[in-house]
């Protein structure tokens, strides 16, 4: 008796992997060129695409790499050319500048800490280069990013990835189902010296190239530059004041202060001051000790949900910073807000940030979704 089985390749389709049209993400650096070079080594049909998301910021002084401009477009074509695959710039910088930009100045205007890369996976690559991937027919959109992606039941799920160190889950909680199933990841099963190693075999260029720091648009870390240059209108003398609400000094802008932020308030004090809250509509900036920043309920706003996360309630974990540890917590749900309470206090969360779900089995740390940090509450006050 003859029995036929499909062979399924390495990104899970059954077919031969020249036969699958797969599009990589290239930024230029080392993780994606290495998954570019891979694919290419296991045969597949590859089409790297590299997004232009900004204009080069030629008057910043900064050593820091950057990513999606000027320098790493030229290394994403000259790995391409080695590698002998088609290669695509997409210009994109109205959308960045739309989506992205826009965004974290109105956000930080506003007292916020935003988190840029997320809105970014969120818009311009998850969806605008995905949707452009499907028109091309592709059967899946390849990235470097580090996040293990895991099929049950016909359904593909999102997990921590095994080196924990470079794991990006925390950036990637507003990926749809329908994104997740067409996404592949496969650098989320290996550590990042491994990757080094694989591009150096590869012989690929960018084999020793420094990984991007900072926000890519914000080089030297400077965030109060970009506000000054897109809304100067947010540099506006206010009070700093104490949890109790008296006036202790003054300053030039509440979008020189962050959440959880010591340094740089000007205040000499007794005991070193944090920022514990910035109020935008009154301009003031709130100090306290560090036990003021402890929070222990939050809340959250626009979810995304890749499960029932109720069904976890009782193995449910948060994130609050992509490199914070998993925090047990409660979620409870109703129709005008989700509340979050912390099993422990975590310090220095600020609206504006992401609060991520994850859930512990056999496989990992499971990606449910998550939310933006709408309000935290604390011992001292309500923001």
């Amino acid at each position: 008796m003859n029995i036929s089985l499909k062979k399924v390749n390495s990104l899970g389709f059954d077919k031969s992997p020249k036969d699958t049209k797969i599009i990589v993400a290239m930024s230029g650096g080392v993780d994606s060129s290495t998954v570019a070079g891979l694919m290419k080594r296991q045969g597949y049909d590859v089409r790297g695409i590299t997004l232009k998301l900004y204009d080069d910021i030629k008057t910043e002084k900064s050593k820091k790499r950057q990513c999606c401009a000027g320098q790493d477009i030229m290394d994403a074509k000259r790995v391409s050319q080695q590698l002998n695959i088609e290669h695509k710039i997409l210009y994109y910088q109205k959308k960045f500048k739309k989506d992205v930009i826009d965004s974290f100045i109105d956000s930080y205007a506003s007292g916020e800490t935003p988190i840029p890369c997320i809105q970014c996976n969120q818009t311009v690559k998850f969806r605008d280069l995905y949707s452009y991937a499907k028109e091309l027919k592709a059967d899946a959109l390849v990235t470097g990013h580090y996040v293990n992606r895991i099929k049950k039941n016909g359904k593909a799920e999102m997990y921590r990835a095994v080196d924990l160190t470079r794991d990006q889950s925390y950036f990637l909680f507003t990926t749809t189902q329908d994104q997740l199933d067409f996404l592949r990841f496969p650098l989320g099963k290996i550590e990042k010296k491994e990757t080094r190693k694989i591009a150096l075999e590869l012989n690929l260029n960018v084999a020793d190239k420094p990984d991007s720091q900072d926000i890519c648009f914000v080089p030297n870390g400077d965030y109060a530059s970009v506000i000054r240059k897109y809304k100067p209108e947010s540099f506006k003398r206010g009070d700093i004041l104490n949890v109790k609400g008296n006036v202790i000094g003054k300053h030039e802008g509440i979008i020189n202060f962050t959440i959880g932020q010591r340094k740089g308030i000007g205040i000499a004090y007794k005991e070193p001051l944090y920022v514990v809250d910035i109020n935008a509509q009154k301009n003031e900036v709130i100090v306290g000790n560090r036990e003021a920043l402890s929070i222990k309920r939050i809340y959250l706003k626009d979810l995304n949900l890749l499960s029932d996360v109720k069904k976890y309630n009782d193995n449910l974990f948060i994130k609050v910073r992509s490199t914070g540890k998993l925090i047990k917590a409660k979620v409870n749900f109703d129709k005008t807000k989700t509340e979050v309470n912390l099993e422990e206090n975590e310090i220095g969360i600020s609206p504006g940030q992401a609060c991520v779900f994850y859930s512990k089995n056999k496989f990992g740390d499971k990606v449910l979704g998550g939310g933006w940090i709408s309000k935290t509450v604390n011992n001292y006050l309500s923001t």
